[in-house]
């Protein structure tokens, strides 16, 4: 079978999910993209039971081998890795302050600098939607537009990265700040950042932390 570490590393991020509290139950899902198409967990199997057999290749036809269906929401990862070559990885969960912003129709605005890292001054809500329909995915790909992060409204979140690490680093991070500005919201009414000032954080982030040393003579 290809892909073992991989399947392996995927099944460690949903477990991972669940026990960092961004996730609960066989709710949430994911996705990474392969030379064939994409893996992506399987419907309605508990995370700590699952074996790298369990995930599921699928191609971005919707069409998949084995024995064990894709997750209920396959249309919205084959769509979002189908209209985004950049993408190696979509992660969605139902965590708690995020599905509780989603709740109330909100957007997530730019309550915290950290929001740069989801592309914009914004997280969108997008409107409810019957789950595992293509009307939600086309929708969550709107959203996702310039993005790397939306809401689903009575729902959950959708995170993108480049890969399944970053993808799950931004998935806590979307959280951290639904948290915050729930929490902010309790308090007053909360600061907004603007998109200027968004903009310029979207910019010192390109070069954040550890560069790569210049080639010999260059410079």
């Amino acid at each position: 079978m290809k892909h073992q570490a991989l399947r392996r590393e995927i099944i460690s991020a949903c477990v991972g999910m669940n026990a960092r509290g961004i996730n609960q139950g066989t709710s949430g899902n994911i996705s990474v993209r392969v030379e064939e198409g994409l893996l992506i967990t399987p419907s309605g199997v508990p995370y700590d039971e699952m074996k790298p057999s369990d995930v599921v290749m699928m191609r971005l036809d919707g069409s998949h081998e084995g024995r064990l269906k894709p997750s209920s929401e396959w249309r919205f990862h084959t769509s979002i890795l189908a209209s985004r070559p950049e993408v190696g990885a979509v992660v969605h969960t139902h965590a708690m302050f995020a599905t509780t912003i989603g709740c109330c129709g909100l957007d997530i605005p730019a309550v915290h600098y950290m929001i740069a890292a989801t592309g914009g001054s914004r997280i969108p809500c997008v409107p409810y939607i019957t789950y595992g329909t293509q009307e939600l995915a086309d929708a969550a790909v709107a959203a996702l537009n310039g993005r790397s992060a939306c809401l689903l409204a009575n729902h959950g979140m959708i995170v993108l990265g480049p890969n399944l690490k970053k993808a799950m680093w931004l998935a806590v991070e979307v959280e951290t700040l639904a948290a915050q500005y729930w929490r902010a919201l309790q308090v007053g009414k909360p600061n907004i950042l603007s998109e200027a000032q968004v903009q310029t954080v979207i910019e010192k982030f390109k070069t954040y932390g550890q560069q790569p040393e210049p080639a010999p003579g260059c410079c």
